[in-house]
């Protein structure tokens, strides 16, 4: 019989853990922004399985920075809507 190929789902916990002495050689701060890092790629694994690409670490990086750019839209979109705040009397834009 031949080989199973592993799931998407367990490719990316393969790789995550592989990224373990990594991870632990990072200060903290880094550590939790990496963690986060690989939360978002882990939100897009149905996309990733559903893509049937030949490299998923591909995948599991344009994910994340899918959810960089999101965020990204999501503080312009917050600044602008602070912009258009009219000054205070003390000319700052705090109620």
């Amino acid at each position: 019989m031949g080989r199973t190929l592993p799931s998407i789902t367990q490719y990316f916990m393969e790789e995550s853990e592989a990224l373990g002495r990594f991870r632990r050689a990072l200060r903290r701060s880094d550590q939790v922004a990496l963690d986060a890092l690989l939360d978002a790629a882990q939100r897009h694994l149905a996309a990733v399985s559903y893509a049937g690409h030949a490299l998923p670490f591909e995948l599991f990086l344009l994910s994340i920075l899918l959810e960089q750019q999101k965020e990204i839209e999501r503080l312009r979109s917050a600044v602008e809507r602070v912009d258009r705040l009219p000054p205070g009397r003390d000319g700052t834009y705090l109620p």
